[in-house]
């Protein structure tokens, strides 16, 4: 299991293009992906739940991976957020 702190420097936040973004590559791993804000703790791989989870510009989230390919599937991901 491998986690990573990202700070969100983006303008827009998590929004409904960066999650479609995050969902797509999320997809493409077998690992289990979450995002974590606060105490919500959501699927990576759900358009929905990134959604609801309502991250602005400025705000700190987790994103943990668990599985074979959690290594790619982490920097996969934390790219998205630059």
């Amino acid at each position: 299991m491998v986690y990573k702190e990202v700070t969100i420097n983006n303008k827009e936040g998590l929004n409904a293009t960066t999650a479609a973004a995050v969902v797509q590559i999320a997809g493409n791993y077998a690992a289990k992906v979450l995002i974590e804000k606060g105490n919500k703790k959501i699927n990576a791989k759900s358009i929905m739940g990134v959604l609801s989870l309502g991250v602005k510009p400025g705000d700190e989230i987790f994103i943990v991976a668990d599985g074979v390919d959690e290594g790619a599937a982490m920097d996969a991901i934390v790219q998205i957020f630059g």
